[in-house]
């Protein structure tokens, strides 16, 4: 398999959309609340897929892996500000539920990707 643009590879396409899902997301918050947990977990979102790409961008395989490592903790901060916003109503059970699910999805595909690499 040969990727030879960002755009193209699959695990950085899901990131994409979910950062942009946590945004629209985020953006109707009140104030205090996009002041506060909002802009940490735009932040942390928004890694998951900067990382990726800055990773394929390095020329070494092992610069690579580590940007997706980054991206896999940003992945997993994510999941923890998604906690918190459910324990604070600012998201429901059901927004819950689904932005869990596709972030659990791009952790596997992240995972499935960084083996990938490392096999290159």
């Amino acid at each position: 398999m040969s990727i030879n643009r960002i755009e193209d590879l699959e695990v950085y396409q899901l990131a994409d959309q979910f950062s942009n899902e946590i945004w629209e997301l985020v953006i109707t918050w009140d104030y205090f609340a996009k002041d506060t947990v909002g802009k940490q977990i735009v932040r942390s979102a928004d890694s998951i897929g900067a990382n990726i790409a800055e990773g394929f961008g390095r020329f070494h395989y092992k610069e690579n892996k580590n940007f997706c490592y980054f991206s896999r903790g940003s992945l997993i901060e994510t999941k923890g500000w998604l906690i918190k916003s459910k324990a604070r109503k600012l998201i429901s059970e059901e927004q819950f539920i689904d932005l869990i699910t596709k972030l659990e999805l791009i952790h596997f595909k992240l995972n499935a990707y960084i083996k990938f690499i490392g096999n290159k």
